[in-house]
């Protein structure tokens, strides 16, 4: 099956999913697409809430593409790549509706990220997380904003330094970045789907107002989320990430 990002309307919610053959890994492509729909989706009247999700059963996302890492040979396009995932944490942010997270498997590097960048985020016992990102030289300095405002500095520094350690659903749920974790994924949509309806059926002004209150004090994420992909398209293309990328040539 080939990579895509949709959107669906159904009853007041916006459905947008995104799917990429190697674990929904994120090329350039895709992050601009999710971007789009994300945009698309707040300007839209039909639409009241959205739900964000991923194709498959057992891998929510696997962050950044290492096929797309593997070929930036400069730093202007290092740091565009990783402004893909800032564009649309930013979306997600300046999102006039409220975004439900719907995560049936695990997560890794920008996939948290984004699981961050949700109002309100549902999984499975299967979505456990990890920040792989200083075990390959980088760091996860794009995404650490929206992780460590969804679950505190103390659990963002201990998974960012037990980089290649995946740590539990539970974990993710104490820590508050799920609400509630299922023990099936039929259990999980239906939870979705019930939750989703019955926020659609409430006023929207008020909704978009309770969205502006969450994410109070979040208005220089443009300009510092726009330094962070710049940090992180240098380091991208030191001898020591070179060397980790080419091991997944």
């Amino acid at each position: 099956m080939k990579a895509y990002a949709t959107i669906t309307v159904k009853n007041d919610v916006g459905y947008i999913e995104f799917y990429h053959p190697n674990k929904n890994a994120l090329p350039s492509t895709l992050l601009l697409k999710l971007e789009q729909l994300i945009n698309k989706a707040g300007k839209n009247e039909a639409i009241k809430i959205i739900v964000l999700k991923s194709g498959g059963d057992r891998t929510f996302c696997a962050g950044a593409s290492f096929n797309e890492l593997i070929t930036i040979e400069n730093t202007n396009t290092g740091k565009n790549f990783f402004l893909g995932f800032a564009n649309v944490i930013n979306a997600m942010r300046k999102c006039p509706k409220l975004i439900i997270g719907r995560v049936q498997g695990k997560s890794v590097g920008g996939g948290l990220g984004l699981i961050a960048a949700t109002d309100y985020c549902l999984a499975t016992k299967h979505a456990a997380i990890r920040l792989s990102e200083l075990s390959i030289g980088i760091g996860p300095f794009v995404i650490e904003p929206a992780v460590t405002r969804k679950i505190g500095v103390s659990a963002m520094s201990q998974m960012t330094i037990n980089a290649e350690s995946f740590f539990s659903a539970d974990f993710a749920k104490e820590k508050g970045l799920y609400a509630q974790v299922f023990e099936t994924l039929e259990l999980l949509d239906d939870a979705v789907e019930d939750l989703a309806n019955k926020l659609a059926s409430y006023n929207p002004e008020a909704v978009e107002e309770m969205k502006k209150v969450f994410w109070k004090g979040t208005d220089n994420w443009d300009a510092l989320l726009n330094g962070r992909a710049e940090m992180s398209g240098k380091l991208v293309l030191s001898s020591f990430t070179k060397a980790v990328l080419n091991r997944f040539k």
